[in-house]
């Protein structure tokens, strides 16, 4: 009877979300009619600023980058924004991020999946502090949202999603810490 209560108890509150530098990021989410759970969370910092809290959602918890890599099915990217970066700034650190973690003919080959993502972002304008910019892949595409809403078309291309996870999880990525903590360690 005492299981069934704390059975019930467990099931009408909704797992606790994880917090970042004063954001609170579910501890679950669905992409594509999947559901997805919180890998690991941390802060991207540039020089002494907070950039953004980013979440890493997969359809299973995993503490290897290459796992996490050759991990099938949809998974999504979530970055809250903490403060302004014009949206030329945040296409060009996606793109030097590419170009740390590719040899120079597969970031040559990523070029034009890279294009609409910058087309995409250049809509937007402006990264803005407080805004979601969600990075999905559904299993068809890499598609963008701000605020929950969908933002120009899907990319296609699961080579393209796995090259913007190794701008955090990479052999160089963007940030060791931030890398240690999106595989669910502590930075």
């Amino acid at each position: 009877m005492a299981f069934r209560i704390l059975l019930l108890a467990m099931l009408a509150f909704p797992a606790a979300a994880a917090e970042v530098a004063g954001v609170k990021l579910a501890e679950r989410v669905s992409v594509a009619k999947t559901d997805l759970v919180l890998n690991g969370a941390g802060v991207r910092k540039r020089f002494v600023f907070d950039v953004y809290a980013m979440g890493l959602y997969l359809r299973e918890k995993s503490a290897s980058d290459a796992a996490v890599l050759k991990q099938p099915g949809p998974k999504r990217i979530a970055l809250h924004m903490l403060r302004d970066v014009p949206a030329d700034q945040f296409s060009d650190a996606l793109a030097d991020g590419i170009r740390e973690n590719h040899s120079e003919a597969e970031a040559k080959a990523l070029l034009p999946r890279l294009a609409d993502l910058v087309a995409i972002m250049a809509q937007v304008k402006e990264a803005k502090m407080g805004m979601l910019i969600t990075l999905d892949w559904t299993g068809a595409g890499t598609q963008v949202s701000i605020d929950g809403k969908a933002t120009g078309r899907a990319i296609e291309g699961e080579a393209f999603y796995r090259a913007l996870l190794r701008i955090w999880l990479g052999p160089r990525p963007v940030q060791d810490d931030l890398k240690k903590a999106l595989l669910g360690g502590v930075p």
